[in-house]
């Protein structure tokens, strides 16, 4: 059995071309329409992926072949873009050809071709016209199997050049335009060190998606847009990237959720991991909640705790609590931000904050980054986490560093064998049952972090005589 599924492929030259903003013009134009469909990010994303989680009115979902096996990546899309939703649109990374190789591994291109998705590329015309065919041909005919379907002008200065690049291109590149959006600092995203702002950082982001919409309607072409859409393939029904059977059933242990401004990059799949195998996910603020919930374990994903230092340190309650349950055996599984928080202090110019004081490690950042893209780890020892040997393959994107420890104090069970880590080519820090590491993890690339986490939670809920199957509160 086959199911229709619409679907487009954003992509653009480079980064920061404007794949963002005609994604999110496009999804918030169509969704105005009425029509239902799920936004794909490509590649390790959380605050793209925000963004078009609010456009699209539905969770986005993240498709990266390097975390997560291409079978496993084909079949969380299917298993996503099913019905009731009416198609998907995937915003790409990088330049379209751009990949981890030579020869372009997974790159957005190949992405495309895994998921049989048109592509329509992004051009930002700045300072440039009849140049683009030649870049346009370049691109067609640099792999024909990918279906380049169509092209999008963006920052477009005034009518000639517009109606001059749409001619070149249409006429040698023999590729429609479908659609020219003029230069505006209106529609350009806010940005800082880690990309865009975040959504709930916006003050205006709902304006700024009707500004958007506005866009799309007036400078893009929808309804062609839409057939291009229509033209992709039929796909098999019945698949799902989760191992086949029931549940292990929700609510057994219940697991707290840091989630608020300061802690905020959760990929939707983690979390459902985590239910499915059998945990009631509470979500709380380390900025406005003054006291630990009663929770068996606790998962604290990344964010920004630099930005919300002040807050996070005035809130003693919660960074006392938090310490106190983690010399009292509570699990925590905690990346990037959530190691930060976990430790003595963050050290900002010249200002020391409190954070919780679970590792004896303080925190500075600095002006670029220390480490920046894919990862690969080893467990080197045994741990409550991982067995000696298990490899993890994941992401880190962060301008933090350990300063003030005592390197004989500080337990690191992982080696790095891509990447930067923690330092000195060690990562995952351990102290009884928390463990932190700069590495952010994908449900379907590696599961052994959720299955750990929710059996050591309920092992600390028999001990702490909660006991029961329906978790307390």
């Amino acid at each position: 059995m086959t199911f229709p599924c619409p679907r487009l492929v954003i992509a653009a030259l480079r980064g920061g071309g404007g794949k963002t903003t005609i994604a999110l013009s496009l999804l918030t134009a169509w969704r105005r329409q009425g029509r239902s469909l799920v936004p794909f990010k490509k590649g390790p994303d959380y605050i793209d992926t925000a963004w078009l989680a609010l456009a699209a009115g539905t969770p986005c979902y993240n498709l990266d072949t390097f975390m997560v096996p291409q079978d496993l990546v084909r079949a969380s899309f299917i298993f996503r873009a099913g019905p009731p939703a009416q198609g998907a649109l995937i915003e790409g990374n990088r330049g379209l050809y751009d990949g981890a190789d030579e020869a372009g591994a997974h790159s957005t291109a190949e992405l495309a071709k895994l998921l049989g998705a048109p592509v329509v590329l992004v051009l930002d015309t700045t300072k440039v016209t009849r140049t683009l065919a030649a870049v346009v041909l370049g691109c067609r005919s640099f792999d024909p199997e990918v279906s380049l379907a169509g092209v999008i002008l963006n920052q477009v200065a005034t009518a000639r050049q517009e109606a001059l690049v749409r001619a070149t291109i249409e006429r040698h590149a023999g590729l429609p335009v479908l659609g020219a959006v003029p230069r505006s600092a209106e529609n350009h995203l806010p940005e800082r060190h880690l990309g865009l702002t975040p959504t709930h950082e916006h003050a205006t982001a709902i304006d700024f998606l009707s500004r958007l919409e506005e866009t799309a309607r007036t400078h893009l072409d929808l309804d062609r847009l839409w057939a291009l859409a229509e033209r992709a393939s039929d796909l098999p029904t019945g698949l799902s990237p989760w191992p086949a059977g029931p549940a292990a059933g929700a609510g057994r242990v219940r697991l707290g959720v840091i989630r608020d401004s300061a802690f905020q990059f959760y990929y939707p799949e983690n979390l459902e991991l985590l239910e499915r195998l059998g945990a009631h996910l509470f979500a709380f603020s380390a900025l406005t909640d003054e006291k630990l919930p009663e929770v068996d374990g606790l998962y604290l994903g990344g964010g920004f705790p630099e930005t919300h230092a002040e807050a996070l340190a005035r809130n003693e309650g919660l960074r006392r609590g938090l310490a106190r349950a983690a010399a009292d055996g509570l699990p925590v599984y905690a990346e990037c931000g959530g190691l930060m928080y976990l430790g003595r202090e963050l050290i900002l110019k010249d200002r020391r904050y409190p954070m919780s004081g679970v590792f004896p490690v303080a925190f500075a950042l600095e002006a670029r980054p220390r480490g920046h893209g894919y990862t690969v780890l080893q467990a080197a020892e045994d741990s409550p986490f991982y067995a000696a040997g298990q490899e993890l393959v994941g992401h880190e994107f962060h301008y933090s560093y350990p300063v003030d420890y005592d390197p004989e104090a500080v337990r690191l069970v992982m080696r790095v064998l891509r990447g930067h880590g923690f330092e000195r080519g060690r990562d995952g820090l351990v102290s009884g049952n928390v463990f932190g590491t700069y590495t952010h993890l994908h449900a379907l690339g590696s599961s052994r972090w959720a299955e750990s986490l929710v059996g050591l939670a309920g092992a600390y809920r028999v001990r702490a005589g909660a006991g029961g199957e329906e978790s307390a509160g």
